[in-house]
């Protein structure tokens, strides 16, 4: 794990991180996930691999009690044998299905709030949908970051302090830090 770059604005953290969000020591890492919490490949499927299959069981039920999870919603479940006590799974657009940006926004203002409303004080966020959903990673990680600061500033939370954009390959992180880099006012 490689912290590449710091944000910070009151009590609120926002960390740019190159590292396997599997790794991470937030209270809780985001999964990348689709509508049926399927975690097959990507960071989905490195969760489950090093959680345990109990992730994927937890999913299951609740895909089960609710039906398929919309796009742009998240929903929770714990993390078993990660670093973290919790995954929030979201269900980000896929490139081309219309009105992407917005559901992105969503995807990320779902995650935040869940997080907040359950309490957690610390939250780990890959770059949603600009893998195998085909985002574009400049658009995402722009969208991205600045849905985090749009929730710190306009929500100010009251247990939600830390977010981890974390990123495994060094591409993705190093457009992470291009955004962070442009915004004013959080040194």
């Amino acid at each position: 794990m490689k912290e590449l770059y710091t944000l910070k604005k009151g009590d609120y953290i926002i960390k740019i991180i190159h590292g396997d969000i599997t790794e991470e020591e937030t209270e809780a890492i985001t999964n990348a996930a689709n509508s049926h919490l399927k975690h097959g490949g990507g960071v989905a499927g490195a969760i489950v691999r090093k959680g345990g299959y109990v992730i994927q069981k937890e999913s299951d039920e609740i895909v089960r009690k609710q039906g398929p999870v919309s796009v742009g919603s998240a929903v929770i479940t714990g993390a078993g044998n990660l670093k973290a006590k919790y995954v929030i799974h979201t269900v980000g657009p896929v490139w081309g299905e219309g009105d992407e940006d917005n559901k992105l926004k969503s995807a990320i203002r779902s995650v935040l709030e869940l997080a907040e409303k359950k309490g957690i004080k610390s939250v780990a966020i890959p770059a949603v949908s600009s893998g195998i959903f085909g985002f574009p990673k400049e658009r995402a990680a722009k969208i991205i970051l600045n849905e985090v600061i749009r929730f710190f500033k306009d929500v100010k939370p009251e247990h939600l302090k830390e977010v981890h954009l974390t990123n495994i390959d060094a591409y993705t992180s190093e457009l992470f830090v291009k955004e962070a880099e442009k915004v004013e006012g959080w040194k």
